[in-house]
Protein backbone atom coordinates (compact mmCIF):
# COMPACT_ATOMS: atom_id res chain seq x y z
CA UNK A 1 0.00 0.00 0.00
CA UNK A 2 1.36 3.63 -1.21
CA UNK A 3 1.82 6.04 1.20
CA UNK A 4 -0.53 9.06 1.19
CA UNK A 5 0.43 12.30 -0.59
CA UNK A 6 0.82 15.29 1.98
CA UNK A 7 -1.59 16.73 -0.19
CA UNK A 8 -4.08 14.46 0.24
CA UNK A 9 -3.64 14.00 3.74
CA UNK A 10 -4.69 17.91 3.80
CA UNK A 11 -7.46 17.38 1.68
CA UNK A 12 -9.27 15.04 4.12
CA UNK A 13 -8.31 17.06 7.04
CA UNK A 14 -10.02 20.12 5.56
CA UNK A 15 -12.82 18.42 4.35
CA UNK A 16 -13.08 17.21 8.43
CA UNK A 17 -12.79 20.66 9.25
CA UNK A 18 -15.55 22.32 6.60
CA UNK A 19 -18.12 19.19 7.96
CA UNK A 20 -17.96 19.84 11.48
CA UNK A 21 -16.08 16.64 12.64
CA UNK A 22 -13.28 19.60 14.00
CA UNK A 23 -15.34 22.46 14.75
CA UNK A 24 -13.62 25.68 15.05
CA UNK A 25 -11.59 26.06 18.74
CA UNK A 26 -11.17 22.44 18.83
CA UNK A 27 -8.03 20.65 18.43
CA UNK A 28 -6.65 18.17 15.79
CA UNK A 29 -4.97 14.56 16.68
CA UNK A 30 -1.53 15.45 17.47
CA UNK A 31 1.36 14.69 14.64
CA UNK A 32 2.12 11.29 16.24
CA UNK A 33 -1.88 10.28 15.81
CA UNK A 34 -2.15 11.45 12.75
CA UNK A 35 0.96 9.46 11.41
CA UNK A 36 -0.37 5.95 13.00
CA UNK A 37 -3.82 6.94 11.45
CA UNK A 38 -2.01 7.33 7.88
CA UNK A 39 0.57 5.36 8.41
CA UNK A 40 2.87 7.38 7.02
CA UNK A 41 6.38 10.13 8.32
CA UNK A 42 5.80 12.64 10.59
CA UNK A 43 7.70 14.52 8.11
CA UNK A 44 4.31 13.98 5.61
CA UNK A 45 2.00 14.79 8.43
CA UNK A 46 3.95 18.16 9.11
CA UNK A 47 4.01 19.33 5.88
CA UNK A 48 -0.20 18.38 5.62
CA UNK A 49 -0.57 20.78 8.67
CA UNK A 50 1.56 22.83 7.21
CA UNK A 51 -0.90 23.52 4.25
CA UNK A 52 -3.66 23.68 6.40
CA UNK A 53 -2.03 26.23 8.64
CA UNK A 54 -0.82 28.58 5.52
CA UNK A 55 -4.95 28.28 4.00
CA UNK A 56 -5.81 29.81 8.00
CA UNK A 57 -7.75 26.61 8.86
CA UNK A 58 -5.33 26.15 11.55
CA UNK A 59 -2.95 27.38 13.71
CA UNK A 60 0.04 25.61 15.36
CA UNK A 61 1.86 26.50 18.68
CA UNK A 62 4.61 24.21 20.30
CA UNK A 63 3.32 22.04 22.57
CA UNK A 64 -0.16 23.64 22.58
CA UNK A 65 -1.31 21.32 19.28
CA UNK A 66 -2.80 22.12 16.49
CA UNK A 67 -6.00 24.38 16.84
CA UNK A 68 -8.77 24.90 14.16
CA UNK A 69 -9.24 28.14 13.25
CA UNK A 70 -11.53 28.84 10.48
CA UNK A 71 -14.01 26.47 8.61
CA UNK A 72 -12.98 28.51 5.30
CA UNK A 73 -9.57 28.93 3.71
CA UNK A 74 -8.25 32.46 3.92
CA UNK A 75 -7.47 32.19 -0.23
CA UNK A 76 -7.30 28.79 -2.69
CA UNK A 77 -3.89 28.92 -2.25
CA UNK A 78 -0.85 31.03 -0.53
CA UNK A 79 2.44 30.21 -1.96
CA UNK A 80 5.07 31.00 0.37
CA UNK A 81 8.26 31.02 -1.93
CA UNK A 82 11.64 30.88 -0.11
CA UNK A 83 13.69 29.05 -2.83
CA UNK A 84 13.52 27.16 -5.76
CA UNK A 85 12.42 23.48 -4.09
CA UNK A 86 9.29 25.82 -2.71
CA UNK A 87 8.22 26.28 -6.28
CA UNK A 88 8.77 23.02 -7.51
CA UNK A 89 6.41 22.09 -4.53
CA UNK A 90 3.71 24.01 -6.21
CA UNK A 91 3.81 22.27 -9.28
CA UNK A 92 3.64 19.17 -7.68
CA UNK A 93 0.55 20.58 -5.34
CA UNK A 94 -1.18 22.01 -8.80
CA UNK A 95 -1.85 20.12 -11.60
CA UNK A 96 -0.83 22.16 -15.38
CA UNK A 97 -3.51 21.57 -17.69
CA UNK A 98 -2.19 22.49 -21.16
CA UNK A 99 -4.38 24.54 -23.48
CA UNK A 100 -2.08 24.68 -26.42
CA UNK A 101 1.33 25.11 -27.24
CA UNK A 102 2.71 27.12 -30.42
CA UNK A 103 6.09 29.09 -32.05
CA UNK A 104 5.89 32.43 -31.65
CA UNK A 105 7.95 35.54 -32.42
CA UNK A 106 7.44 37.74 -29.84
CA UNK A 107 6.92 41.62 -30.71
CA UNK A 108 5.84 44.45 -29.32
CA UNK A 109 5.36 44.58 -25.32
CA UNK A 110 5.90 40.97 -25.17
CA UNK A 111 9.71 41.39 -26.18
CA UNK A 112 10.04 43.49 -23.55
CA UNK A 113 8.56 41.48 -20.85
CA UNK A 114 11.14 38.25 -22.20
CA UNK A 115 14.00 40.84 -22.66
CA UNK A 116 14.74 39.45 -25.46
CA UNK A 117 14.79 41.53 -28.96
CA UNK A 118 12.32 42.03 -31.56
CA UNK A 119 11.18 39.30 -33.32
CA UNK A 120 13.15 36.65 -31.34
CA UNK A 121 11.39 33.07 -31.52
CA UNK A 122 9.93 31.12 -28.74
CA UNK A 123 7.76 28.19 -27.94
CA UNK A 124 4.81 29.06 -26.04
CA UNK A 125 2.88 26.58 -23.65
CA UNK A 126 -0.60 28.09 -22.28
CA UNK A 127 -2.01 25.92 -19.67
CA UNK A 128 -4.47 26.10 -16.64
CA UNK A 129 -3.43 25.55 -12.97
CA UNK A 130 -6.17 23.38 -11.31
CA UNK A 131 -6.28 21.62 -8.19
CA UNK A 132 -5.61 17.87 -8.11
CA UNK A 133 -9.52 17.53 -7.36
CA UNK A 134 -10.16 19.59 -10.65
CA UNK A 135 -13.53 20.14 -9.15
CA UNK A 136 -12.48 24.31 -8.38
CA UNK A 137 -12.28 27.40 -10.20
CA UNK A 138 -8.54 27.55 -12.04
CA UNK A 139 -6.55 28.65 -9.83
CA UNK A 140 -4.44 30.75 -12.39
CA UNK A 141 -3.50 30.50 -16.20
CA UNK A 142 0.42 30.36 -17.26
CA UNK A 143 2.14 31.13 -20.73
CA UNK A 144 5.86 29.86 -20.34
CA UNK A 145 8.06 30.63 -23.29
CA UNK A 146 10.83 28.21 -23.94
CA UNK A 147 13.87 28.05 -26.53
CA UNK A 148 12.13 26.51 -29.90
CA UNK A 149 14.87 23.63 -29.77
CA UNK A 150 12.93 22.20 -27.16
CA UNK A 151 10.20 21.40 -28.84
CA UNK A 152 9.62 17.75 -27.23
CA UNK A 153 9.30 19.59 -24.14
CA UNK A 154 5.32 20.94 -24.95
CA UNK A 155 4.28 16.87 -25.11
CA UNK A 156 5.90 15.74 -21.92
CA UNK A 157 4.17 18.97 -20.60
CA UNK A 158 1.20 17.25 -20.94
CA UNK A 159 2.34 13.68 -19.88
CA UNK A 160 3.52 14.71 -17.20
CA UNK A 161 1.10 17.52 -15.50
CA UNK A 162 2.56 17.69 -11.92
CA UNK A 163 6.00 18.44 -12.61
CA UNK A 164 6.96 22.13 -13.96
CA UNK A 165 8.43 22.91 -17.11
CA UNK A 166 11.63 23.64 -15.60
CA UNK A 167 12.54 20.63 -13.86
CA UNK A 168 11.27 18.50 -17.33
CA UNK A 169 13.83 20.76 -19.58
CA UNK A 170 16.53 19.70 -16.88
CA UNK A 171 15.55 16.27 -16.18
CA UNK A 172 15.68 15.75 -20.17
CA UNK A 173 18.60 18.30 -21.51
CA UNK A 174 20.70 19.15 -18.35
CA UNK A 175 20.07 23.15 -17.67
CA UNK A 176 19.83 23.69 -14.62
CA UNK A 177 18.00 26.74 -12.58
CA UNK A 178 20.56 28.32 -10.91
CA UNK A 179 18.37 31.61 -10.19
CA UNK A 180 14.65 32.82 -10.69
CA UNK A 181 13.97 36.19 -10.84
CA UNK A 182 10.05 37.09 -10.18
CA UNK A 183 8.31 40.42 -10.58
CA UNK A 184 4.41 40.66 -9.09
CA UNK A 185 2.13 43.59 -9.94
CA UNK A 186 -1.69 43.82 -9.76
CA UNK A 187 -3.91 43.74 -12.94
CA UNK A 188 -7.12 43.53 -14.25
CA UNK A 189 -8.57 40.12 -16.03
CA UNK A 190 -8.95 41.07 -19.25
CA UNK A 191 -11.93 39.95 -21.45
CA UNK A 192 -10.42 36.89 -23.18
CA UNK A 193 -8.76 35.65 -19.55
CA UNK A 194 -11.86 35.88 -17.71
CA UNK A 195 -13.51 33.21 -19.80
CA UNK A 196 -10.57 31.32 -19.36
CA UNK A 197 -10.30 31.86 -14.97
CA UNK A 198 -14.41 32.09 -14.93
CA UNK A 199 -14.56 35.36 -13.69
CA UNK A 200 -15.70 38.97 -14.70
CA UNK A 201 -13.71 40.84 -16.66
CA UNK A 202 -12.12 43.50 -14.90
CA UNK A 203 -11.67 41.44 -11.84
CA UNK A 204 -8.01 41.79 -9.84
CA UNK A 205 -5.61 39.22 -10.11
CA UNK A 206 -1.85 39.13 -9.70
CA UNK A 207 0.42 38.61 -13.14
CA UNK A 208 3.69 37.09 -11.80
CA UNK A 209 6.97 36.93 -14.36
CA UNK A 210 8.97 34.51 -13.66
CA UNK A 211 12.77 34.19 -15.76
CA UNK A 212 14.58 31.06 -15.01
CA UNK A 213 18.39 31.82 -15.05
CA UNK A 214 21.26 29.09 -15.76
CA UNK A 215 24.99 28.90 -14.42
CA UNK A 216 25.63 31.95 -16.86
CA UNK A 217 22.65 34.03 -16.29
CA UNK A 218 21.01 33.32 -19.84
CA UNK A 219 16.94 32.69 -18.86
CA UNK A 220 16.02 29.89 -20.77
CA UNK A 221 12.48 30.14 -19.67
CA UNK A 222 10.24 32.50 -18.79
CA UNK A 223 6.83 32.32 -17.04
CA UNK A 224 3.96 34.74 -17.17
CA UNK A 225 1.21 33.64 -15.11
CA UNK A 226 -2.60 35.46 -13.84
CA UNK A 227 -4.07 34.33 -10.58
CA UNK A 228 -7.47 35.99 -9.71
CA UNK A 229 -6.99 37.92 -6.34
CA UNK A 230 -9.33 36.07 -4.42
CA UNK A 231 -7.63 32.86 -5.45
CA UNK A 232 -3.97 33.35 -4.51
CA UNK A 233 -1.11 35.42 -2.95
CA UNK A 234 1.95 35.13 -2.15
CA UNK A 235 3.77 35.25 0.96
CA UNK A 236 7.43 35.55 2.14
CA UNK A 237 10.12 35.84 4.90
CA UNK A 238 12.59 38.52 5.19
CA UNK A 239 15.19 38.15 7.57
CA UNK A 240 17.91 40.35 8.63
CA UNK A 241 21.26 39.52 6.64
CA UNK A 242 24.41 38.67 8.84
CA UNK A 243 27.05 41.57 9.32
Amino acid sequence: MNRPHFADIARELTQAIASGRFPVGSYLPTELELRDQYKTSRHTVRAALHELQQLGFVSRRKNAGTRVESAQPKNDFRASLASIDDLVQFGSEHLRVVQSSEEIPAVGKLADVLRCEQGTRWLRVSSLRVDRDRKQPPVGWTDVYIDPAYLDIAETARAEPDTLISSLIEARYGRCVAEIQQNVQAVNVSPEMAARLQVEAGTAALEIVRRYLDSSGVAFEVSISIHPAERFSVSMRLRRSET
